[in-house]
């Protein structure tokens, strides 16, 4: 039996960009109270960062005022970070960065600290993709937005809905792998691997790799970081 809490005000979001810059969505599940609010929208040319960004400035407008602590989970670093510390040196230098440059999406942050003056928030920064129920969801109107397919979204009370959203565990297994699998594509490549009607190449670089691979259906690729761990995809591969 699910358990609602009538205090509880918590907003789940997400934003997505294929191709970041390329098109692209956000979603947002919104929980205040006993009522849940669905929004979103998608965009044909925009980042990952905007996207994010303009999720939770989004839903944040929809929360009246006096309505007491919110708590926003967004596995966006980006987002986190610049409202409680970005956003503050910026002001102070008329909006611009260290370097003297404009500030990237300075109407959406100018929006989102207005709106913070009416809004208390409790930022949690959750890993994405791991299964907690509400991110899951933003992502999935977001992305589905921006695919520009038909999203049906909920408005009503929390016992029509029909997800678990009080619920925010998530997978720590998951979160250990998606960490690892990051730091292994932030490390430099040894080489990349190719197989294509049967032959195997080594490249060394992504630009020749991926002109061999582009269009053809049925091959692998894999990049390594190491001459050993080259031996081995080869073998893998064979």
């Amino acid at each position: 039996m699910i358990v609602y809490l009538n205090n509880m005000n918590r907003i789940f979001t997400d934003g997505a960009a294929k191709g970041n810059p390329g098109p692209g969505g956000w979603g947002a599940v919104i929980l205040l109270s006993d009522t849940v609010l669905e929004i979103g929208e998608g965009k044909g040319l925009t980042t990952n960062n905007e996207m994010e960004l303009r999720a939770v400035v989004e839903a944040l407008k929809k929360v009246p005022a006096h309505t007491g602590v919110v708590e926003v989970y967004t596995d966006s670093k980006y987002v986190v970070e610049g409202a409680k510390g970005w956003t503050f040196g910026w002001m102070k230098n008329g909006w611009k960065t260290k370097t003297g440059s404009d500030v990237s999406h300075k109407e959406l942050w100018q929006e989102l600290v207005e709106t913070l003056k009416k809004v208390t928030v409790e930022w949690h920064k959750v890993p994405g993709h791991v299964g907690i129920i509400g991110n899951e969801r933003a992502d999935t109107i977001a992305s589905d937005l921006g695919e520009k397919k038909v999203v049906e979204l909920y408005s009503g009370p929390r016992a029509g809905y029909k997800y678990e959203i009080e619920n925010v565990q998530y997978d720590k297994q998951k979160e250990l792998d998606r960490s690892a699998a990051r730091k292994r594509s932030a490390q430099k490549a040894h080489s990349y691997i190719s197989k294509v009607d049967g032959v195997i190449q080594t490249h060394q670089t992504w630009a020749e790799c991926e002109a061999r691979v582009k269009g053809q259906k049925g091959v692998r690729f894999k990049k390594s970081v190491s001459a050993a761990e080259e031996k081995t995809i080869i073998a893998d591969f064979t």
